[in-house]
Protein backbone atom coordinates (compact mmCIF):
# COMPACT_ATOMS: atom_id res chain seq x y z
CA UNK A 1 0.00 0.00 0.00
CA UNK A 2 1.60 3.17 -0.73
CA UNK A 3 2.18 5.96 2.02
CA UNK A 4 -0.29 8.55 3.32
CA UNK A 5 0.34 11.94 1.68
CA UNK A 6 1.18 14.59 4.41
CA UNK A 7 -1.82 16.39 3.67
CA UNK A 8 -4.10 13.61 4.42
CA UNK A 9 -4.46 14.40 8.29
CA UNK A 10 -7.24 14.83 10.88
CA UNK A 11 -8.19 18.04 11.65
CA UNK A 12 -10.85 20.34 14.14
CA UNK A 13 -12.53 18.03 17.57
CA UNK A 14 -13.70 14.76 17.32
CA UNK A 15 -17.18 13.73 18.26
CA UNK A 16 -18.30 13.12 21.92
CA UNK A 17 -20.83 10.79 22.50
CA UNK A 18 -23.49 10.02 25.03
CA UNK A 19 -24.52 6.37 26.29
CA UNK A 20 -25.90 4.45 23.46
CA UNK A 21 -29.61 3.42 23.92
CA UNK A 22 -30.65 0.43 21.57
CA UNK A 23 -33.50 0.75 20.24
CA UNK A 24 -33.29 -2.10 17.56
CA UNK A 25 -31.25 -5.54 17.29
CA UNK A 26 -31.31 -8.81 14.93
CA UNK A 27 -28.77 -11.08 13.99
CA UNK A 28 -27.40 -8.87 11.05
CA UNK A 29 -27.42 -5.18 12.07
CA UNK A 30 -28.34 -3.64 15.48
CA UNK A 31 -29.35 0.31 15.53
CA UNK A 32 -29.03 2.29 18.73
CA UNK A 33 -29.83 6.21 19.42
CA UNK A 34 -27.40 8.16 21.64
CA UNK A 35 -26.89 12.06 22.60
CA UNK A 36 -23.67 13.50 21.34
CA UNK A 37 -22.09 16.74 21.03
CA UNK A 38 -20.76 17.65 17.33
CA UNK A 39 -17.37 18.60 16.21
CA UNK A 40 -18.69 22.56 15.85
CA UNK A 41 -20.13 22.39 19.80
CA UNK A 42 -23.94 22.09 19.02
CA UNK A 43 -25.27 18.87 20.66
CA UNK A 44 -26.69 16.44 18.13
CA UNK A 45 -28.92 13.32 18.71
CA UNK A 46 -27.24 10.42 16.34
CA UNK A 47 -29.12 7.26 15.29
CA UNK A 48 -26.13 4.52 14.36
CA UNK A 49 -26.88 1.62 12.35
CA UNK A 50 -24.16 -1.55 13.52
CA UNK A 51 -23.07 -4.11 10.99
CA UNK A 52 -22.48 -7.66 12.56
CA UNK A 53 -20.67 -8.53 9.98
CA UNK A 54 -18.25 -7.35 7.39
CA UNK A 55 -18.83 -6.63 3.48
CA UNK A 56 -17.10 -8.91 1.30
CA UNK A 57 -16.77 -8.23 -2.28
CA UNK A 58 -14.58 -10.51 -4.86
CA UNK A 59 -13.65 -9.21 -8.55
CA UNK A 60 -13.37 -12.68 -9.87
CA UNK A 61 -11.26 -11.93 -13.36
CA UNK A 62 -10.83 -14.94 -15.34
CA UNK A 63 -7.44 -15.04 -17.84
CA UNK A 64 -9.48 -13.51 -20.96
CA UNK A 65 -10.59 -10.50 -19.49
CA UNK A 66 -13.82 -11.53 -18.33
CA UNK A 67 -15.83 -11.46 -15.26
CA UNK A 68 -18.40 -13.92 -13.55
CA UNK A 69 -21.03 -11.89 -12.26
CA UNK A 70 -23.91 -12.77 -10.17
CA UNK A 71 -28.31 -10.93 -10.28
CA UNK A 72 -30.75 -11.43 -8.01
CA UNK A 73 -33.73 -8.97 -6.88
CA UNK A 74 -32.69 -6.92 -3.98
CA UNK A 75 -35.49 -6.00 -0.94
CA UNK A 76 -34.31 -2.37 -0.03
CA UNK A 77 -34.82 -0.79 -3.53
CA UNK A 78 -37.21 -3.16 -4.94
CA UNK A 79 -35.29 -3.89 -8.12
CA UNK A 80 -32.86 -6.22 -9.79
CA UNK A 81 -29.27 -6.00 -9.25
CA UNK A 82 -26.16 -7.37 -10.68
CA UNK A 83 -23.13 -7.64 -8.69
CA UNK A 84 -19.36 -9.35 -8.43
CA UNK A 85 -20.22 -11.83 -5.92
CA UNK A 86 -20.74 -10.09 -2.06
CA UNK A 87 -21.31 -11.22 1.20
CA UNK A 88 -21.27 -10.56 4.92
CA UNK A 89 -17.98 -12.12 6.93
CA UNK A 90 -18.27 -12.39 10.76
CA UNK A 91 -16.17 -10.09 12.77
CA UNK A 92 -14.44 -12.52 13.96
CA UNK A 93 -13.06 -14.22 10.98
CA UNK A 94 -10.33 -13.77 8.52
CA UNK A 95 -11.64 -11.66 5.46
CA UNK A 96 -10.01 -13.69 3.35
CA UNK A 97 -11.77 -17.35 4.54
CA UNK A 98 -15.11 -15.34 4.14
CA UNK A 99 -14.47 -14.06 0.76
CA UNK A 100 -13.14 -17.61 -0.72
CA UNK A 101 -16.40 -18.93 0.75
CA UNK A 102 -18.66 -16.39 -0.78
CA UNK A 103 -16.98 -16.78 -4.26
CA UNK A 104 -17.70 -20.85 -3.99
CA UNK A 105 -21.39 -20.15 -2.66
CA UNK A 106 -22.12 -17.47 -4.99
CA UNK A 107 -20.72 -18.81 -8.12
CA UNK A 108 -19.06 -22.47 -7.69
CA UNK A 109 -15.89 -21.11 -8.90
CA UNK A 110 -12.05 -21.06 -6.51
CA UNK A 111 -9.18 -19.27 -7.37
CA UNK A 112 -5.69 -19.67 -7.00
CA UNK A 113 -4.95 -16.23 -6.43
CA UNK A 114 -6.12 -13.42 -4.21
CA UNK A 115 -5.05 -10.04 -3.45
CA UNK A 116 -6.97 -7.35 -1.05
CA UNK A 117 -7.07 -4.47 -3.29
CA UNK A 118 -9.72 -2.15 -1.94
CA UNK A 119 -11.51 -1.03 1.67
CA UNK A 120 -13.76 1.16 2.26
CA UNK A 121 -15.87 2.74 4.36
CA UNK A 122 -20.26 2.02 3.60
CA UNK A 123 -22.32 4.88 4.46
CA UNK A 124 -20.15 6.19 6.75
CA UNK A 125 -22.71 8.95 7.93
CA UNK A 126 -24.93 6.46 9.39
CA UNK A 127 -23.40 2.89 9.52
CA UNK A 128 -19.82 1.59 10.67
CA UNK A 129 -20.20 -1.14 7.88
CA UNK A 130 -16.52 -1.82 6.80
CA UNK A 131 -15.96 -3.90 3.51
CA UNK A 132 -12.92 -4.91 1.84
CA UNK A 133 -12.45 -5.62 -1.88
CA UNK A 134 -10.48 -8.96 -3.14
CA UNK A 135 -9.21 -9.65 -6.69
CA UNK A 136 -9.82 -13.22 -7.66
CA UNK A 137 -7.74 -14.84 -9.84
CA UNK A 138 -6.81 -18.07 -11.75
CA UNK A 139 -10.31 -19.31 -11.39
CA UNK A 140 -11.67 -22.74 -11.84
CA UNK A 141 -14.87 -24.60 -11.33
CA UNK A 142 -15.06 -26.60 -8.30
CA UNK A 143 -18.88 -26.96 -7.40
CA UNK A 144 -21.41 -28.13 -10.44
CA UNK A 145 -24.07 -26.31 -8.16
CA UNK A 146 -23.40 -23.18 -6.11
CA UNK A 147 -24.98 -22.71 -2.68
CA UNK A 148 -26.79 -19.46 -1.78
CA UNK A 149 -28.80 -18.15 1.59
CA UNK A 150 -31.91 -19.47 1.45
CA UNK A 151 -33.66 -16.26 0.89
CA UNK A 152 -31.33 -16.18 -2.50
CA UNK A 153 -32.01 -16.88 -5.89
CA UNK A 154 -29.36 -16.03 -7.87
CA UNK A 155 -28.60 -16.02 -11.36
CA UNK A 156 -24.98 -15.60 -13.31
CA UNK A 157 -23.01 -14.69 -16.33
CA UNK A 158 -19.58 -13.87 -17.46
CA UNK A 159 -19.24 -11.03 -19.63
CA UNK A 160 -16.46 -8.90 -20.37
CA UNK A 161 -14.78 -6.61 -17.87
CA UNK A 162 -14.84 -3.79 -20.17
CA UNK A 163 -18.51 -4.15 -20.78
CA UNK A 164 -19.35 -4.70 -17.21
CA UNK A 165 -17.55 -1.19 -16.57
CA UNK A 166 -18.95 0.56 -19.22
CA UNK A 167 -22.07 -0.04 -18.09
CA UNK A 168 -22.03 0.40 -14.49
CA UNK A 169 -20.77 4.04 -16.03
CA UNK A 170 -23.74 4.36 -17.41
CA UNK A 171 -25.61 3.35 -14.20
CA UNK A 172 -26.97 -0.24 -15.51
CA UNK A 173 -25.03 -1.29 -12.65
CA UNK A 174 -25.52 0.56 -9.37
CA UNK A 175 -24.19 -1.33 -6.15
CA UNK A 176 -21.68 0.57 -4.88
CA UNK A 177 -18.77 -2.70 -4.06
CA UNK A 178 -19.54 -3.58 -7.75
CA UNK A 179 -18.94 -0.04 -9.41
CA UNK A 180 -15.82 0.57 -6.82
CA UNK A 181 -14.27 -2.72 -7.41
CA UNK A 182 -14.32 -2.54 -10.97
CA UNK A 183 -13.04 0.97 -11.66
CA UNK A 184 -9.92 -0.42 -8.86
CA UNK A 185 -9.76 -3.13 -11.46
CA UNK A 186 -9.61 -0.49 -14.17
CA UNK A 187 -7.13 1.65 -12.43
CA UNK A 188 -5.07 -1.36 -11.78
CA UNK A 189 -5.06 -3.00 -15.32
CA UNK A 190 -4.25 0.84 -16.56
CA UNK A 191 -1.46 1.14 -13.87
CA UNK A 192 0.93 -1.55 -14.79
CA UNK A 193 -0.34 -3.06 -11.42
CA UNK A 194 -2.00 -6.64 -13.36
CA UNK A 195 0.04 -9.20 -15.72
CA UNK A 196 0.28 -7.66 -19.26
CA UNK A 197 -1.72 -9.75 -20.75
CA UNK A 198 -4.57 -9.94 -18.83
CA UNK A 199 -4.47 -5.82 -18.63
CA UNK A 200 -4.88 -5.70 -22.09
CA UNK A 201 -7.96 -8.67 -22.10
CA UNK A 202 -9.74 -6.39 -19.89
CA UNK A 203 -9.43 -2.80 -21.59
CA UNK A 204 -7.56 -3.58 -24.92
Amino acid sequence: MSQKPDWLVAHGTPWKRGEPKRVYDNPWISVTEQTAIAPTGQPALYGLVAFKNRALAILPLHEDGTVTLVGQNRFPFADYSWEIPEGGGPLDEAPLEGAKRELLEETGLAAADWMEVLRMQLSNSVTDELAIGYLATGLTRVAAEPRGDATEDIARVRAPFREILDAAMAGHIQDALTVAMLLRGYHMAREGLLPDALARAMIG
